[in-house]
């Protein structure tokens, strides 16, 4: 400090100055310091990922994947991107569909700065097309309209598009997405892993099972729990079946009667319980988030994993922030394309 205050400032100046013409900022990541929106994060630039030599470049090809997009959720969704093309060997065919409640011209962009070779849209979602329609849950989360977007996946999506991968933002693929895009769906509308061993009737109010033309509902199924955010959807089928209305049938009767506390995942339920493609388990250990209400930390199930789900009320990175992580939030930590001003720091 003494020799800042005794020497002459001109010198010193003229000092970075010329050190700046002789070497041109190139040690400088400019492409880091960047903040597009106060509430937007920032995020380092994923490296590129190209096509294995057995991969091919045509139209049927491709694998399309679908998520939503929200400024709360966008750590997430990078983590789970980055983690799809990391594992992929043929990730040039992923090509990404976001569906957004803005026209999302910030989202945009911080995703194209930290993917620059990514193939991806964005789609306009319309909040208000469900907003009526939501009915309160057991966790606020729960009852954002992005949460229902999924149902709509089909008629915001390209006509020409048969089949889609839709994935939630707080989980990574820790295997070859490929591998569920190609199982045989069997004339399903859904594949999504099942699990009969669960507790069917909690996730509905006693005013359903009591009612005799409700409870009638699953006659003939034999209905498994399923989390809704793994499916892979035949949209093809979807629209010609009229799935959407199907399901917001569901949902406008639960404005009327109380049938079910857990937000867009029952009515899935009451359409497509007991009739979709099971899918091997390792495609989705969920539950890593905790229950709804404390996010209490979980263990990982025995078994192969191929998708690791942050469901429930803990996220990975804000516990990873708050410096209370579970143990399995170290599995998320690798692909977390943060960058914040303590990682800068510590470069």
């Amino acid at each position: 400090m003494a020799l800042w205050g005794t020497s002459s400032p001109q010198p010193l100046l003229l000092g970075l100055l010329s050190i700046l013409l002789l070497h041109p900022i190139i040690g400088i990541r400019l492409g880091i310091v960047r903040r597009p929106s106060p509430d937007i994060p920032v995020f380092r630039e994923a490296p590129a990922f190209r096509n294995g030599d057995q991969c091919g470049y045509k139209n049927s090809d491709d694998i399309h994947v679908a998520m939503t997009l929200d400024a709360n959720y966008l750590r997430g969704t990078m983590a789970a991107v980055f983690s799809m093309l990391q594992h992929s060997t043929c990730p040039e065919n992923l090509k990404f569909h976001f569906l957004s409640a803005h026209t999302a011209p910030k989202l945009f962009s911080s995703i194209k700065s930290t993917f620059p070779y990514l193939n991806f849209k964005t789609y306009a979602f319309d909040s208000n097309r469900v907003r009526g329609k939501i009915s309160r849950s057991i966790r606020q989360a729960l009852d954002q309209p992005m949460n229902y977007a999924r149902i709509y996946l089909a008629d915001i999506l390209p006509s020409d598009m048969g089949r889609v991968i839709y994935l939630d933002s707080d989980l990574v693929v820790v295997d070859d997405i490929a591998k569920l895009w190609g199982l045989d769906m069997e004339d399903k509308v859904v594949a999504a892993p099942e699990y009969c061993q669960a507790n069917f009737t909690q996730y509905f109010t006693d005013a359903f099972w009591s009612d005799p033309d409700l409870s009638k509902t699953f006659q003939g199924r034999n209905p498994c729990y399923f989390n809704t955010g793994v499916m892979v959807v035949d949209v093809d089928k979807w629209r010609k079946g009229g799935y959407t209305q199907k399901v917001e049938e569901w949902m406008a009767l639960q404005k009327r009667v109380r049938l079910y506390h857990l937000g867009s995942l029952p009515p899935f339920l009451l359409v497509f319980a007991g009739n979709i493609k099971a899918v091997d388990h390792r495609w989705n250990l969920h539950g890593l988030g905790g229950d709804n209400f404390e996010g209490r930390c979980r263990s990982l199930h025995p078994g192969p994993i191929s998708l690791l789900h942050w469901s429930g009320k803990g996220k990975p990175w804000l516990r990873l922030d708050s410096r209370r992580p579970c143990t399995v939030d170290h599995l998320w930590a690798p692909y977390d394309l943060y960058y914040s001003s303590r990682s800068f720091l510590e470069e």
